[in-house]
Parts: C-alpha cells; sequence; structure tokens
C-alpha cells in the first residue's frame, strides 16, 4: 500500500512505479488503485487481481530462490491429507532414490488448488470425480469394506454382515462409500441412521477403529499398513468389498508439457500397480 516502499525495494523512483501502475491499469481497462493526498488503497477489481497473481508470483519468487539454491526442479504436489499420510508417504523414500534431481514440495487439505494461480503442478483429490478442463486420472481402484480390531471381534459375537446392526460403527461423513451402501450391497435391510463416532478423515476413523472403539469402513488400500500389522482385520474375509475408483490424479492439460510431472505421474502408476498386486483381502 505504498508506492514509496515498492519504489525502494525495485530501486527505481516512486514516480516510475506510479506510471507503471497507470499503464498497468490502461492495459486491464481497470482501476487498481483509490489513490489521495495521504494514502493509496486496493479498489475490489484490484483486491481481486491481486488474489489471482500472488500464488503466479510466490511460484516465480520460490522458483528464483531454488536456481540460488543450486535446486534445479522442484514438484508442488497438492494431496488429500489421509492419502499423503497413510500410503504416499511410506513409498516417498523410493521416489527420492530415484530421482535425486527433483525437489519434492508437498502440502496436505481437503481442499482443492485453484490452478489458476499457478503454484501447484498437481492434486492428488478423493471424491466423486467433476472437475471439468481438467486432466482426471485415477491412481487405482481400491475396496472399502468393514475393519475392526482383534479386541473388538472377542467383545461382539458377529458372523454375518446383519450382526454389524447391533454393534458401534464408526461413519466416515466423507467417504465415497457409506454404510447404508455396505448393508445394501450385503443384502441386508435397514442400516443405522446415527452413529457413536463420526469422522471426516480416513485416518482418525481408522485410529478410532484400532482403538476398539467401534468397526470401521474403509478402503483397504489406504488401511493397508493397519491391516498387515494386524492392528485392524477385515470382519469378512471372504468379501471382498465395495469396489471404488476415489483417489485422482488431477492437473491442467498443459501441465502434462512438465517433464518432473509425468516422471511423478508414472511413478505413481508404478507403485500402485505393485498395490494392486499385493491388495489385502
Amino acid at each position: 500500500m505504498s508506492f514509496a516502499l515498492a519504489a525502494k525495494d525495485l530501486h527505481i523512483t516512486p514516480s516510475a512505479v506510479s506510471h507503471q501502475i497507470a499503464r498497468l491499469e490502461e492495459f486491464l481497462g481497470e482501476k487498481l488503485f483509490e489513490r489521495n493526498a495521504r494514502c493509496i488503497s486496493l479498489t475490489p477489481t484490484g483486491q481481486e487481481y491481486l488474489r489471482r497473481v500472488t500464488g503466479a508470483l510466490d511460484s516465480i519468487r520460490a522458483s528464483t530462490e531454488n536456481v540460488r539454491k543450486g535446486v534445479r526442479k522442484t514438484l508442488h504436489v497438492h494431496i488429500s491429507p489421509s492419502f499423503a499420510t497413510l500410503w504416499l508417504m511410506p513409498r516417498l523414500a523410493s521416489f527420492v532414490r530415484e530421482h535425486p534431481h527433483i525437489t519434492l514440495s508437498m502440502s496436505a487439505s481437503v481442499q482443492h488448488s485453484d490452478f489458476t494461480v499457478g503454484r501447484v503442478d498437481m492434486d492428488i483429490r478423493y471424491g466423486v470425480p467433476n472437475w471439468p478442463n481438467l486432466t482426471v486420472e485415477s491412481v487405482f481402484e481400491e475396496r472399502v469394506l468393514p475393519l475392526a480390531s482383534a479386541d473388538f471381534l472377542r467383545k461382539y459375537s458377529i458372523h454375518t454382515p446383519a450382526d454389524l446392526l447391533g454393534v458401534p460403527l464408526i461413519q466416515s461423513t466423507v467417504s465415497v462409500v457409506q454404510w447404508a451402501d455396505w448393508f445394501s450391497s450385503s443384502g441386508v435391510a435397514g442400516a443405522p441412521t446415527s452413529f457413536t463416532y463420526r469422522f471426516d478423515r480416513a485416518q482418525m476413523v481408522l485410529s478410532a477403529a484400532e482403538q476398539g472403539l467401534g468397526a470401521a469402513l474403509e478402503s483397504s488400500t489406504i488401511a493397508e499398513s493397519h491391516i498387515r500389522n494386524r492392528k485392524l482385520q477385515p470382519l469378512f474375509p471372504g468379501r471382498s468389498g465395495i469396489p471404488v475408483q476415489a483417489h485422482f490424479m488431477v492437473y491442467p492439460p498443459h501441465h502434462s508439457q512438465r517433464p518432473d510431472l509425468n516422471v511423478f505421474i508414472e511413478w505413481l502408476r508404478r507403485m500402485a500397480r505393485k498395490k494392486t498386486r499385493s491388495r489385502p483381502n
């Protein structure tokens, strides 16, 4: 909010800054600043323009710093939290070993990236794919099934799907497959409408199930370490669960021209194929 301070940072005169802003406003056909004798302030158009270009400017700044520090390639990936922690993180060491020239910059949240700001190379999103004008590729097919701890199974007598109607169940509020879907697919009429525990993260759902708080309905792929370490086990080993494609690589089509992104995508495909061959029941 100061042409004088901007001029000092840029090593030019305040008048030169003012002229450049005037030329930018003329080019855009919109007024970006309100000016008076004491101060300047952004117009609503200026605020929106700043919001949209800030990410691109940050990306330029980060890339410049990477070059100065000797980092030639940085890949920015935004990931859904549970996928990042439970599936991707245990595999990242192999990517680093294979591609030491690529620096990974990762962030995790349920909010999808706004690719118009230019900082993120790719999202790994969870949900039902409805993202127009973007390249969308499924990471893998996974199967959603009931899981519980050994203590929970000792406490409750569970032999058939209908037996789950009488035990504590944990709900994942964001899962693409809900308990009603699973009961219906198992031929059980009716499904609970209230739950003692409800969570919006798979990691929290699995942790609660591990502590014996209830049976969880989760992806055996995301829960593979819990199953492998026998912290959780499928309630009905003979049933393969409900197949879904719910994790997706998402990016603007023109990002496919980035060699480091293509390297990461091919590595993800290879890791997914290994998962498919060794999928828990």
